[in-house]
C-alpha cells in the first residue's frame, strides 16, 4: 500500500476509529511520507517535534484558505476557528496568546487543585448513587465531560446551568477540525459555531454591565480598552475556543485513559494504591491513546525532514498519535507501561502552539484517575464503549460502565499534597 492509499484509509470511518494499524502502513515510507504534490504525512517523533517547533513552518492563514479553501468566509465555523489563537501564526497568535496565558500559568493551576478534587468527588458521588442497584452509566456524559466543563466553565465565568449546552454545539464545531468533511457535516459545525458564538456575544455583553473576576471579563476589558489588542471577531474567537480547547481534549483523555486502565488491572491498582504515581500514567495515556491524534502546518521555505526535500508551500499532516508510537522513540511502542522513562508524549503539540491549558488537562487527569480508583474499586466496563467517527479528537461517544461498591476503606478525595512520583 503506498503513502496515498494509507491516508486515504486513515480518513475512513475504519480508519479514523482505530488509526493505529494504518499509522503503520504510513510508517513503513519512513518518518516523512510523500502522499500527493505538495503534500505529506509525518509518523516520527523527532521530526514532529522539530517541525512543530520550526519558524517556517505555520499554522494556514487567511491567504492560503483563499487558496485551499475558496468560500471559507461563508462558513461560520471555519470563520470562527480562523480568527483564534488556534490558527493564526505569529505576530498575531503571539498577541491574542499572552492575554489569555495568566489565566494558566502553573501557580495558577495548581491553586485549582482543591476545587478539582471537590467536583471530582461531587460527581463520583453522583455516579455510586445513581450506579447503587448495578444500573449501567456513561462515564462519559456522567463524569468525562461535567468535571473538566465545570472547571473551564468556572474559569470563563459560565454559570453552572448552562454547562449542559455546550456538548452538543462543541461537538457540532470540531468537525471542523478534522481533515477531510462533508458540506453536510460543515453545516453542522457552522450551526454549533452560531449558538457558541451567539452565547458568548450575550456573556459579553453581560460583563460589560457587570463585570466580574473571571477570563471573560478579563478578554473583554482588554478589547474595550483597545481595539487593537483584541478585535471584536477575535475575542468572540477566542472564547470559544477556550470553552472548547478547555474540555474537549480532556473529556477524551479521560475516557481513553480509563478504558485503557480497566484493560491494566494490575496497573490500575498499582495507581490505586499510589495516587503519587499519577503524573506519569498520565503522561504514558496520553502518549498511549492520544485524545489529539493530528495536527497540520504549512512550509513558507524549504526545508529537509525525515531525508525527504520539503519545498515551500508544502501541506504537512503531523500524526501526533503515530509520533507518540514511534519505536525510534519509545521502545515497544503499542505496550501500555507507566514506569517507561522520559515520556514527553505529542499529544499537546509543541513550539508556539503547545496547548495553553495542557497542564489543566494534566490536573485534572492526575486527580481523577486515582480517585475514580479508589472510591470505586469496582469499576468496570458494562459493554462495547461507542467511538466517535473522529480522528483529530479521538474519544468516545458513550462509555457504559458499572460502578460497583465504593471502598470503606479509602477517603473521599486524592491527598491535596500528593506529589508526582516515578514509579
Amino acid at each position: 500500500m503506498d503513502a496515498a492509499d494509507a491516508l486515504a484509509l486513515l480518513m475512513s470511518p475504519q480508519g479514523r476509529i482505530d488509526p493505529y494499524p494504518t499509522y503503520e502502513r504510513l510508517r513503513a515510507h519512513g518518518p516523512v511520507a510523500q502522499a500527493g504534490p505538495v503534500f505529506y504525512a509525518v509518523t516520527g517523533y523527532a521530526e514532529a517535534d522539530e517541525i512543530l517547533r520550526d519558524p517556517r513552518f505555520g499554522v494556514m492563514d487567511d491567504e492560503l484558505r483563499d487558496q485551499f479553501l475558496p468560500g471559507w468566509r461563508d462558513s461560520a465555523a471555519v470563520r470562527s476557528i480562523s480568527r483564534s489563537m488556534l490558527r493564526t501564526n505569529p505576530p498575531d497568535h503571539s498577541r491574542m496568546r499572552r492575554l489569555a496565558a495568566g489565566a494558566f500559568t502553573p501557580r495558577r493551576i495548581a491553586a485549582m487543585r482543591d476545587v478539582v478534587v471537590a467536583q471530582a468527588d461531587e460527581l463520583i458521588d453522583r455516579m455510586r448513587d445513581r450506579g447503587r442497584d448495578g444500573a449501567p452509566l456513561d462515564f462519559m456524559a456522567d463524569f468525562a465531560y461535567p468535571l473538566p466543563v465545570g472547571v473551564i466553565c468556572a474559569l470563563l465565568g459560565v454559570p453552572a446551568a448552562d454547562r449542559p449546552l455546550f456538548r452538543r454545539w462543541a461537538t457540532d464545531l470540531t468537525g471542523v477540525l478534522e481533515p477531510e468533511i462533508t458540506p453536510e457535516e460543515l453545516a453542522v459545525a457552522d450551526r454549533g459555531a452560531t449558538e457558541l458564538s451567539d452565547y458568548f456575544a450575550e456573556l459579553v455583553a453581560a460583563r460589560r454591565r457587570a463585570p466580574a473576576d473571571d477570563l471573560t471579563t478579563a478578554l473583554v476589558q482588554a478589547h474595550d480598552a483597545d481595539g487593537a489588542r483584541l478585535s471584536g471577531d477575535e475575542l468572540l474567537a477566542n472564547l470559544v475556543v477556550l470553552l472548547v480547547a478547555g474540555f474537549e481534549t480532556t473529556t477524551n483523555l479521560l475516557g481513553n485513559g480509563l478504558v485503557v486502565l480497566l484493560e491494566h488491572p494490575r496497573a490500575a491498582d498499582a495507581l490505586r494504591g499510589h495516587p503519587e504515581f499519577a503524573a506519569d500514567y498520565v503522561d504514558e495515556l496520553l502518549r498511549y491513546d492520544s485524545p489529539v491524534q493530528l495536527t497540520s502546518r504549512m512550509s513558507t521555505a524549504p526545508s529537509r525532514y525525515g531525508g525527504v526535500d520539503l519545498p515551500a508551500g508544502s501541506w504537512l499532516i503531523l500524526l501526533l498519535g503515530a509520533a507518540n508510537r514511534d519505536p525510534r522513540r519509545y521502545p515497544e511502542p503499542h505496550r501500555f507501561d507507566p514506569w517507561r522513562p522520559q515520556i514527553h508524549p505529542l499529544s499537546f503539540g509543541a513550539g508556539p502552539h503547545y496547548c495553553l491549558g495542557a497542564g489543566l488537562a494534566r490536573l485534572e487527569a492526575q486527580v481523577a484517575f486515582p480517585q475514580l480508583l479508589r472510591r470505586l474499586p469496582g469499576l468496570a466496563l458494562a459493554g462495547e464503549p461507542e467511538r466517535r467517527v473522529r480522528l483529530t479528537l479521538r474519544g468516545y461517544a458513550t462509555l457504559p460502565v458499572t460502578v460497583g461498591e465504593e471502598s470503606p476503606l479509602t477517603d473521599r478525595g486524592t491527598p491535596a499534597g500528593a506529589a508526582p512520583g516515578t514509579p
